[in-house]
C-alpha cells in the first residue's frame, strides 16, 4: 500500500521547513510573510502528488475544523429536511460544511451524537433539543462551542434561539375557525413537554376559553409508527363530537388525514381541517389543506447567521448577550376551512 503522503514529506522534496508548509496549507501565507513564488511551488507540488490533508490532524493544529454539527428531530420530514437543506447551503457559501442527524426525540441518542460531533471536533452546534438535554448543551457552550437552538427552546441553558410564536400562530388559527362558524374545535397534539408543543396547545386552550368553548384535545406519545398515530386519531374521532380539528404537526395530520378519509369524513362539510407546518401533500390534497406555514428560510438563515457570527466573533466572547429571534407564521387557507385555493 502507499504510503500516505505527510507535510513532513513536503518540506523535504522541497527542502524548505515544515513550519512554512504548515503556514501555506493552513492559509497563513500572506500573515506569515511568505512569497508568492514559495506558496505557488507548494501548490504545484501538492497538485501533483495528490497530497489530501488529515482535516482531523488539522483541526487539532487549528482549533477549527469548519464544520457545524445540526441535530433535528427528522430528518424525513419536511420542515426539518427544509431548514437543513437551507443551513447547508448557506454554511457552504461561508467556507463550512454541515454533519447532521435526526434525534428522534430521544435523549440517550442525542448524547452520543453530541459526542460524536464533539470527537469530530465540530465547531459550533445548531440544534432542534429534547427536553433532558441542559447539561450537555451547558457543557458545549463552557467548552467555547457556540449552540444555536431552534424551534424549541431548553430551560436552564442560555444561549442563541430562533424560533416563532407559537402560542400566537395556534391561537389565530383557532380564531379563524370560530369567525367562520365553528364551535366544536378539536386538537391533536403530542404528548411533550417540549416548548413549542406546549405554546401550540396552550394557545388552542385560551383561544376557546376566550369564546367560552369546550376543548377536545388529544395528546399521543411521541412514535414514529403511522399507523399507530393513525389508530389513536381513529379511536379520537370514535369518542368526540366537533366540526373542526387543529393538528400540531404536519406529520400527525397526515396519519389523521388517512383515518379521516377512511372513515369518509367529508372535508370540509363534515370536519374543517387546519394542519401546524405545510406539507406539499396539503396543497395537491383534494381538498387542500389549511396550513400554519413556518418560515423555513429565514428560520434557517437565522440559525446559520447567529452561529457564524459567534464562530467569526474575536475569543469566541462567551459573555456576549445571548440573542433571540422570533419570526413570523403565515396562515395559508385552503378549501379545508373553506377557502378556494
Amino acid at each position: 500500500m502507499k504510503k500516505k503522503l505527510s507535510i513532513s514529506d513536503i518540506a523535504r522534496s522541497l527542502n524548505i521547513s515544515v513550519t512554512t508548509v504548515s503556514f501555506i496549507l493552513n492559509g497563513k501565507a500572506q500573515e506569515k510573510r511568505i512569497s508568492d513564488e514559495l506558496v505557488k511551488r507548494v501548490q504545484t507540488f501538492i497538485d501533483e502528488v495528490g497530497y489530501k490533508p488529515d482535516s482531523l490532524a488539522r483541526s487539532l493544529r487549528t482549533g477549527k475544523s469548519n464544520i457545524i454539527g445540526l441535530l433535528v428531530e427528522d430528518i424525513s420530514n419536511p420542515f426539518f429536511a427544509g431548514i437543513a437543506r437551507q443551513i447547508e447551503d448557506n454554511a457552504y457559501r461561508k467556507g463550512y460544511k454541515i454533519l447532521y442527524s435526526s434525534t428522534d426525540n430521544d435523549l440517550e441518542k442525542t448524547r452520543e451524537l453530541i459526542q460524536m460531533f464533539r470527537d469530530r471536533h465540530v465547531d459550533g452546534y445548531i440544534i432542534a433539543a429534547p427536553q433532558g438535554l441542559e447539561a450537555e448543551l451547558n457543557a458545549l457552550i463552557e467548552a467555547g462551542r457556540p449552540v444555536v437552538l431552534f424551534d424549541r427552546t431548553v430551560e436552564g441553558v442560555d444561549t442563541d434561539y430562533v424560533g416563532i410564536d407559537n402560542y400566537r400562530s395556534t391561537a389565530e388559527a383557532v380564531q379563524m375557525l370560530i369567525g367562520q362558524g365553528f364551535k366544536k374545535i378539536g386538537m391533536i397534539s403530542l404528548a411533550s413537554t417540549q416548548s413549542q408543543m406546549k405554546d401550540r396547545r396552550q394557545g388552542y386552550i385560551d383561544a376557546l376559553a376566550e369564546h367560552k368553548l369546550p376543548e377536545h384535545l388529544l395528546e399521543i406519545p411521541f412514535t414514529e409508527n403511522g399507523e399507530e398515530i393513525s389508530a389513536a386519531i381513529d379511536q379520537y374521532l370514535d369518542s368526540v363530537n366537533i366540526d373542526a380539528l387543529l393538528f400540531a404537526t404536519n406529520y400527525l395530520a397526515v396519519n389523521g388525514l388517512r383515518a379521516i378519509y377512511r372513515r369518509n369524513i367529508a372535508i370540509p362539510k363534515e370536519l374543517a381541517v387546519v394542519a401546524f407546518d405545510d406539507n406539499d401533500v396539503f396543497e395537491l390534497s383534494n381538498p387542500s389543506i389549511t396550513a400554519i406555514t413556518q418560515p423555513v428560510a429565514d428560520i434557517a438563515l437565522a440559525s446559520i447567521s447567529m452561529l457564524l457570527e459567534r464562530l467569526t466573533s474575536p475569543r469566541r466572547d462567551k459573555a456576549k448577550e445571548s440573542q433571540t429571534e422570533i419570526l413570523n407564521t403565515s396562515l395559508k387557507i385552503r378549501r379545508s376551512t373553506g377557502g378556494t385555493e
